[in-house]
């Protein structure tokens, strides 16, 4: 439905899709969420399907960097991007801790879907113009999934907000060294961050630059009262900001983190 609603919107149907982005890292399924889409909506035979099957929280910003990619690429090129997480699999009678007990109050499950076009549309919202990306070596053990006899578990550590922190740091540096030519003047309009809960946003709001105004986050915010989304997350935040209404030319930057620790960001522009 995500799908076949975001072509809609964009004034296409599945026939004008040339390249499909999947993620879905809580249902490792063979063969995977590309291939029932493929069928089931249906696409072209000649369609470009390029699953992501451990992207996880970060699915939404590095999939758009993935797309802007290829339609850099290529302009005539129409990109679907679909991401489905079933976040309540991870729930396991057997987990008692409080960890557990976190992670089954924030996770939801949801379905989401964009298109990318190398070409502006009428329908068009974003032009993306930057992606950044980060990986903190040694911290793969802090949220993974674990398949045990009585199925798939999360075990999150508690150290994991701080690790994060860094990739929020490093993305201040990055944004400073591509605008250092107008360091005071620039800031995004619009930041749309998902770190994986609402300790981290705090982080961000104490850390971001000096001068920049008040309010960035409260897109982010708002998406984290009826769940953690997982790779959808940085959608939802995106539909929110739009359904609020930006003004054209207001800037936007993109940010989620993930298990790894990894991170993907984007810069942008509303439309």
């Amino acid at each position: 439905r995500a799908a076949r609603g975001a072509l809609q919107i964009a004034g296409l149907d599945a026939a004008g899709v040339d390249c499909l982005i999947t993620s879905h890292s809580t249902t490792p399924a063979l063969p995977g969420l590309d291939i029932a889409l493929a069928n089931q909506l249906p696409l072209r035979n000649d369609v470009m399907l390029l699953p992501a099957t451990q992207w996880a929280c970060i699915a939404g910003t590095r999939s758009l960097a993935l797309a802007a990619d290829l339609v850099a690429a290529d302009p005539d090129r129409v990109v679907l991007v679909v991401i489905a997480e079933a976040l309540s699999t991870t729930y396991q009678p057997a987990d008692d801790t409080l960890e557990s007990l976190i992670v089954r109050l924030l996770f939801a499950d949801t379905a989401v879907a964009a298109v990318v076009t190398g070409r502006p549309r009428p329908e068009s919202v974003l032009r993306l113009d930057a992606a950044w990306h980060h990986t903190l070596p040694g911290t793969q053990d802090l949220h993974r999934l674990e398949t045990r006899a009585d199925g798939t578990h999360f075990v999150m550590d508690r150290r994991g907000p701080r690790a994060v922190q860094e990739t929020v740091t490093a993305m201040w540096e990055w944004l400073h060294l591509r605008y250092q030519d107008d360091p005071d003047s620039w800031h995004p309009d619009v930041l749309l961050a998902h770190p994986g809960g609402t300790r981290v946003l705090e982080y961000m709001e104490q850390t971001m630059p000096d001068g920049w105004p008040s309010g960035l986050l409260d897109y982010s915010r708002d998406s984290y009262t009826s769940g953690n989304r997982g790779g959808a997350a940085v959608f939802d935040i995106l539909r929110r900001a739009h359904d609020a209404g930006q003004k054209p030319g207001d800037r936007a930057v993109l940010y989620a983190a993930a298990p790894g620790l990894t991170a993907t960001a984007l810069q942008g522009e509303w439309l």
